[in-house]
């Protein structure tokens, strides 16, 4: 046998190999409860957030454990100070699937409320950057924190830079599981729905893989915080989050799929006291309607390349005026939301440079998304043709 065959063997062996051991392989989820130790994160009326972030993720690691094909990392099981960028580093080293980062939320204004799911990305909304800022600022509680996390300045949460193309892959799939997160609390919580926003997360930012952080409630509410502080709403919280992780993982990874948690007794929903205006990407209200799935013409036999511009509850008409002056505008349906998408080109150079069109029209979270033979595929495996 000549070295080219030889090669081309081991190759072969190696890539089945590879497909061998993937079909058998768990479906790895990351859970981090926020805070711990001396970072006791928010505390309100008695409650404080690094204690019910711990019950809560291991209430959700306690369900999953139960799953099938199903594999939990924690940052932490106890009331230990655990530096953000290890934690991000606990889950790579893991090759989890997901990251899951618990939170509580907190305001001086009594009345906000409601659930809210961060994924990784920029943001000009001053909301969204205060969230970031309150949580990044606990990197000062960490000894050598100038040298560690050297060029970051945690009270400008946008000095975060240098994301990479993996790492906007995963936006979609962050997009994706966080939808679900919200979607379970609207339906099984009842609470109300803040919605799907982007921020410069310093945990999110180094783990390489689709992850959100979720702000449960507002513990600086009285009714929401007593809710979260107790056993029966961290217990439901918990069903949510473990059954918008399953959720996520019968539609994107391939293996056993466990049957939903049983939910609790629904909790009285949380009245709806403060408003706030939730900006791409959002996810479905308890009344909106499933939108019908149009077929979205894709080049087929060489991959293509396109940038998806956001992901929404709402249809919008494709015109310019609705996408910033942005033409060549497509939509495809999934699920509750609609995915925005611009241009469309055989090109990965090309592509790049409608990328910095849509994010010079203000679309800062857009990303490049690849099709090949009429399907959906990684921007890694299109470049491979």
């Amino acid at each position: 046998m000549n070295a080219v065959k030889r090669v081309s063997c081991v190759v072969l062996l190696f890539f089945s190999a590879l497909a061998f051991s993937q079909s058998g392989q768990k479906f790895k989820v990351a859970l981090d409860a926020g805070h711990g130790d001396h970072d006791f994160g928010a505390v309100y009326n008695g409650h404080i957030e690094k204690k019910i972030a711990l019950a809560v993720v291991l209430k959700v690691g306690k369900i999953l454990e139960q799953k099938s094909g199903v594999e939990v990392i924690y940052t932490r099981k106890t009331d230990t100070f655990i530096d953000l960028i290890e934690r991000a580093n606990i889950a790579n080293r893991a090759d989890a699937n997901i990251f899951v980062s618990i939170h509580c939320n907190a305001n001086k204004n009594s009345a906000a409320c409601g659930s809210e799911t961060y994924v990784m990305g920029m943001s000009k909304n001053a909301s969204n950057l205060e969230a970031a800022k309150k949580e990044n600022e606990v990197i000062t509680m960490e000894k050598d924190y100038q040298q560690k996390y050297k060029g970051y300045d945690p009270k400008s949460p946008e000095s975060i830079v240098g994301l990479t193309i993996m790492q906007e892959e995963y936006l979609e799939n962050s997009i994706a599981l966080a939808g679900k997160i919200q979607n379970h609390f609207i339906d099984q919580v009842g609470s109300k729905s803040r919605g799907v926003k982007q921020a410069p997360f310093m945990v999110l930012h180094k783990a390489y893989m689709p992850r959100v952080l979720i702000e449960m409630g507002f513990i600086s509410n009285p009714e929401e915080g007593a809710k979260l502080d107790s056993e029966a709403g961290q217990q439901q919280i918990a069903e949510a989050i473990a059954n918008a992780i399953m959720s996520y993982k019968k539609e994107f990874f391939s293996g056993d799929d466990a049957d939903d948690v049983k939910p609790s007794q629904k909790m009285e929903p949380v009245k709806a006291v403060d408003s706030q205006a939730v900006n791409k990407p959002t996810v479905k209200t308890p009344e909106s309607k499933k939108p019908e799935t149009k077929p979205e013409p894709i080049s087929t036999g060489v991959a293509s390349f396109k940038v998806q511009l956001s992901a929404s509850s709402r249809k919008l008409d494709l015109v310019p005026s609705n996408f910033n002056g942005l033409n060549n505008i497509s939509v495809s349906a999934e699920g509750s939301l609609y995915k925005y998408m611009y241009g469309e080109t055989s090109s990965y150079e090309e592509a790049k440079r409608l990328l910095s069109e849509a994010k010079a029209k203000g679309f800062s979270s857009a990303f490049v998304i690849a099709f090949k033979n009429g399907r959906k595929v990684s921007v890694q495996e299109a470049l491979k043709q």
